[in-house]
């Protein structure tokens, strides 16, 4: 009982909507490949016009997209090949089970070697052999019809429906995704490891994975956020943010801008509106870089008449802080962990970032200081913290 119970599968969590995706689109995969053989080739006795393996390889392209064995060039060159080599065992071999045997053995080996592994092909070059008088009688017109015409139609199916249900598709094996400081939900990515890393070792495994290499750094990645969230618990920014912050408004004139960002010591203001929700940033490099100063010879001076006001109703120079800032400007709610704008700090290269509540209006501000000081204490207290009581 207790081996029969390690054999049965584990439980999975394919979300419902998930589940729903793949089915629709396998029934919409063979049902267009049928009709559309069905027109071009016809429903006679004698013609073949829809496959049994095609079902198969509708559960990889639509229930897994994603894997390498699903990919375009597997499931097109796995399936014809396979065919090929099928009938060519089924006109050399004269007994059936030896003849079988030889065609989905070779077909595993030519699919390995022109790196078009496909599990159905498998059931392609069985057809071959064992499909019967008719398919015998297409000889290697079979890899053509209905093999190539079911495959190539149902491949297009996939394409046209995954990417409209969201799923990328095919993945291209020679492009890989660029890295990133954040994914798509606004969480850091790790730095534990580099993309080379992964290749190394996927070129060092000698067996075949039934996943995309970005999809499998992707766990990873998520694995390794998830273990630096543990580590430094969950702080929120609220905790470490200044709230005395220095603002302007879009409608501030240079000058003064200029005057107030001085007067503190501070080298950017969060540009708000009315409601103080933050609609832009404006830093001393800003000012530097509008004011069009390449060197430090008269730059007191160029300084000073590009912050004058211009007395003219009409003037090409910049006049107010909403003529220089930059938008948009990245802000994090109160709530959000200080260990999330470790990457926003360091591989966007921001020093300080606005903090806003619900409604999006100014709170606060971190600092790359303030977040230091955030993760340093955190260390030490886990330094300190006692272990389990031992005997």
């Amino acid at each position: 009982r207790s081996f029969i119970a390690r054999l049965l599968p584990a439980p999975t969590n394919i979300a419902p909507a998930e589940l729903l995706r793949a089915c629709l689109g396998a029934l919409l995969g063979i049902l267009f490949v049928g009709l559309l053989s069905a027109w071009l080739l016809g429903t006679a006795a004698d013609v073949v016009w829809l496959m049994a393996p095609i079902g198969a390889s509708a559960v990889l392209l639509f229930g897994i997209p994603a894997s390498p064995l699903a990919q375009p060039w597997s499931v097109i060159g796995g399936n014809v090949v396979s065919a090929l080599i099928g009938v060519a065992c089924f006109k050399l071999i004269a007994a059936p089970l030896p003849a079988s045997m030889a065609a989905v053995f070779l077909a595993i080996a030519a699919m390995a070697a022109l790196r078009c592994l496909h599990p159905p092909s498998g059931s392609v070059a069985l057809t071959a052999v064992l499909g019967g008088p008719v398919i015998h009688a297409s000889g290697y017109g079979f890899a053509l019809v209905p093999v190539a015409l079911n495959t190539v139609l149902l491949v297009v199916v996939a394409l046209v429906y995954n990417n409209l249900a969201g799923r990328r598709y095919p993945r291209f094996q020679h492009e890989r995704t660029p890295a990133r400081a954040i994914d798509d939900d606004g969480m850091p990515i790790g730095r534990g490891f580099v993309r080379a890393d992964l290749e190394a070792v996927l070129a060092d495994h000698e067996e075949v994975l039934d996943v995309d290499g970005d999809d499998l750094e992707d766990l990873f990645r998520r694995t390794e956020r998830r273990a630096y969230r543990r580590r430094f618990g969950g702080t929120p920014c609220s905790a470490v943010m200044a709230t005395d912050v220095v603002t302007v408004e879009y409608a501030t004139e240079l000058d003064a801008a200029w005057r107030l960002m001085r007067a503190h010591g501070i080298e950017v203001a969060p540009v708000v509106d009315r409601t103080r929700r933050v609609i832009g940033i404006v830093t001393r490099a800003d000012f530097i870089a509008h004011a069009d100063l390449p060197a430090y010879r008269g730059l007191a001076a160029k300084l000073r008449g590009f912050l004058r006001r211009t007395d003219a109703s009409h003037s090409d120079k910049d006049e107010v802080v909403g003529q220089i800032m930059s938008a948009p400007v990245k802000t994090v709610p109160a709530s959000t962990p200080v260990i999330e704008l470790v990457p926003l700090m360091t591989d966007l290269g921001l020093r300080y970032v606005p903090v806003v509540d619900a409604e999006r209006r100014l709170v606060g501000m971190v600092t790359q200081p303030a977040l230091l000081a955030a993760l340093y204490e955190s260390s030490l207290v886990r330094l300190v913290e006692p272990g389990p009581a031992t005997a």
